[in-house]
């Protein structure tokens, strides 16, 4: 599927983003963490990406800014979450557009680190790989296959260890998966 772009949300769009978080997950926690993000002040609205198909919106990619935490250093970072593709629209290659795009304009924006908690299959062909080999741990329980880490420029990882602290929100609403 070609006819779609790809653009920072707008304040017109949270209605239908909402929908594509509920519709694509079968409930409201992402879509209710996603505003939560927002009136929280805890994203970039050059972070939340929409995908758009003939005027509506049938994609959303969202990276809130995070920490990883050790007993010496705290390392800002980004975790990708939520990722959502209307159902209608899923395996239509949308979903890796929308990563692919989020990564770029967080490399443009100079962050360094991204990690994600998800689909052991899905996530490695965007070069994220398993945390804990670089120390790096959740906060929750986590099958360590699907908590993983990207380092956005050559030696980003390099010497970070440590816990992730999710911004509250996530606690809120019991999402941390995307």
């Amino acid at each position: 599927m070609n006819s779609f772009y790809i653009c920072p949300e707008s304040p017109g769009d949270f209605p239908a983003i909402y929908e594509v978080n509920r519709q694509a997950f079968g409930q409201d926690g992402e879509a209710r963490l996603v505003n939560a993000l927002r009136e929280d002040g805890d994203y970039d609205p050059e972070l939340s990406l929409v995908a758009v198909h003939d005027g509506r919106i049938i994609g959303h990619i969202l990276f809130p800014p995070i920490n990883i935490v050790s007993d010496t250093a705290t390392t800002p970072a980004l975790a990708l979450a939520p990722l959502s593709v209307h159902q209608d629209y899923q395996c239509r290659g949308i979903g890796a557009a929308l990563v692919q795009e989020g990564l770029s304009e967080c490399r443009r924006l100079g962050h360094h680190i991204v990690i994600v908690v998800g689909h052991p299959g899905y996530y490695p062909r965007f070069g994220f790989t398993l945390a804990c080999d670089r120390d790096i741990h959740a906060p929750f329980p986590c099958p360590d296959e699907a908590f993983m880490a990207l380092g956005l420029s050559t030696h980003a990882l390099d010497g970070i260890s440590g816990t992730v602290r999710y911004p509250l929100a996530f606690d809120a609403v019991g999402a941390h998966t995307s």
